[in-house]
């Protein structure tokens, strides 16, 4: 094997290495950060009930479309274009991408704020959710702003940046959510009592929805004071590396402009028509479905409140798949640019087998650990636990489904097919629309109509955007290792899982004391269970993140080799 050869596999594993490492530190802040998510929603869910639930979510998610619409996209389509600056050393280009960035989001977020605080009836009937809507407003604005910092350090292949801003943005969100709810529910009531007239209910619902809706601003602008703070630490750095750009064509900011919003554009479009869903599911249980089977307005945001939280819990998983796609997006560009097909390939292959490893079993987990999952982080009624469990169960398969579909759309983005994913998702609603329709007005299944909806808008979006990127890459992903093995060790271990809590539950009658074990457990077993149907190599566990560890407890277990 020649000198060459070696660096060349080096370098390959290098990359690999460094791929799965920076995904790994998303993915880390990225569950910490769902997780404080979760854990802060029970508390809220606990002071503003299923009404406030029900208000902030509607609020919610219109706010989102219009995040998405302005901002969201900006970290990862500025990664993207600044990482092709990058890998050709052009610094001074890439930093004038990044002030041209800036520019960008004053001017779209600024007007995508004005727009939403003034429109906001335009998005609501329920006169009960436009201050909620309203409150949200600001923080687009902000949200540019920090976005593009983001996707400037991502570029650099540095996550650790965003995933500490993450963690923070989390941790504000969660005090002033639930701090504000209360306060502002104390000060409008003159205290925490639920009033029996529906009036009251109503108005107690909304202050707390305010005071949850304050927490996401404050948030957004305790990660932007983190980011300005670690641009600031790092400005001698980067002018440094400025001062050093040998190229002498600055790249004009006219050029610039139309680059960036010839690259976020789409990212824009994919990644609204793409969560369209949740607004239509949104739309036509609050709005269309009451009239239609004449339910009360507070009848219907109660139960939606109820899924919101059974859909909070289901989306926890796909963090991992939102990391992953975040530190491929980079790596796929370059290796694209390089016109390396065979690495751009490898890349895609081993992004899709390490977010499946995780995301089977994390739906299988769910499905069977439904009832003291959402008995644990949402207590209630046991007609609204029994709903929300049922809720969950249903959105399990989609954490699988949103999760490849999540990381295909990015790949596809990577590899330079920016309208793929908009067709795709334009397609997936579609057959979404059709399906909730029927299920919610001809087989009045309710909310399990909105559940099942979900499912199927996921699963359209994965098979769709999986073809996609084996048309655009030629690459073809392992089946057995990838799907098959993981699918049946999670078959075993949501066996054994069952088994164990239900066993504990007999003997202690607590959920609380019951369910940590069995978790602890089927973690354990699904690990043994991937080693013995040789579903991941000795390589494979130590190109994880800390994966020497996992190789000596294999090894301990004489589970390797």
């Amino acid at each position: 094997m020649t000198g060459s050869s070696v660096r060349g596999m080096a370098e390959k594993n290098s990359s690999k290495n460094n791929l799965i490492a920076q995904a790994g530190i998303l993915a880390a802040a990225g569950i910490i950060s769902r997780i404080i998510g979760l854990l802060y929603r029970s508390p809220m869910h606990a002071v503003i009930g299923d009404l406030g639930m029900g208000y902030y979510q509607s609020a919610y998610n219109y706010y989102t479309i219009i995040l998405l619409i302005s901002s969201y996209s900006i970290p990862s389509a500025i990664s993207k274009v600044i990482a092709q600056k990058l890998a050709v050393k052009e610094y001074r280009n890439a930093h004038r991408i990044f002030l041209c960035a800036l520019g960008y989001v004053l001017v779209v977020g600024g007007v995508a704020s004005l727009f939403l605080f003034f429109g906001a009836r335009l998005f609501v009937s329920q006169e009960a959710v436009v201050p909620v809507l309203r409150t949200f407003a600001p923080t687009i604005f902000v949200y540019g702003i920090l976005g593009v910092l983001r996707g400037y350090f991502q570029a650099h292949r540095s996550m650790a940046q965003t995933s500490v801003s993450q963690i923070l943005e989390q941790i504000a969100n969660a005090v002033v959510s639930v701090g504000a709810a209360y306060l502002l529910i104390k000060n409008a009531m003159g205290g925490m009592e639920v009033p029996a007239d529906e009036a009251g209910r109503v108005t107690r619902a909304v202050n707390g929805a305010i005071g949850s809706a304050l927490g996401t601003g404050a948030g957004v602008l305790t990660a932007l004071a983190f980011m300005l703070a670690v641009y600031w630490l790092n400005r001698d750095i980067i002018q440094g590396r400025i001062r050093r750009d040998r190229h002498r064509e600055a790249e004009p900011y006219g050029r610039i402009v139309r680059t960036i919003t010839g690259v976020v554009t789409p990212f824009i479009l994919s990644t609204a028509v793409y969560n369209l869903s949740g607004v239509v599911n949104n739309h036509l249980y609050t709005e269309r479905f009451p009239a239609a089977q004449g339910l009360s307005s507070v009848e219907i945001y109660s139960r939606w409140g109820v899924f919101s939280n059974a859909l909070t819990i289901s989306n926890i998983p796909i963090a991992f798949a939102t990391a992953m796609a975040a530190a491929i997006i980079p790596s796929v560009a370059q290796l694209a640019a390089a016109k390396d097909e065979e690495g751009t390939r490898n890349t895609i292959g081993l992004a899709v087998k390490v977010t499946m490893l995780i995301s089977i079993p994390c739906a299988v987990g769910l499905f069977v650990l439904a009832r003291p999952v959402t008995a644990l982080l949402f207590p209630n009624t046991k007609d609204a636990e029994d709903l929300a469990t049922a809720l969950l169960m249903a959105l399990a398969p989609s954490v699988v489904f949103y999760a490849l579909s999540t990381l295909n759309s990015q790949a596809l983005q990577g590899l330079g097919k920016l309208n793929k994913p908009i067709v795709n998702a334009g397609i997936a609603l579609a057959v979404q629309t059709i399906a909730a329709l029927g299920l919610l007005f001809l087989a009045k299944l309710d909310l399990y109509s909105i559940a099942a909806a979900n499912t199927v808008y996921a699963g359209s979006m994965c098979f769709l955007n999986q073809r996609a990127v084996r048309q655009a890459s030629g690459y073809r992903q392992e089946i057995k290792k990838t799907f098959l093995i993981p699918m049946l060790a999670s078959a075993v271990m949501g066996a054994a899982v069952w088994a164990v809590y239900e066993g504990l539950l007999l003997l202690t009658r607590s959920p609380r004391i019951s369910v940590f074990p069995a978790v602890f457990l089927g973690a354990c077993v699904y690990f043994v269970m991937l080693l013995l149907f040789r579903g991941v190599s000795e390589q494979d566990l130590r190109e994880l993140p800390k994966g020497y560890l996992l190789v000596r407890a294999a090894r301990k277990m004489k589970l390797l080799r």
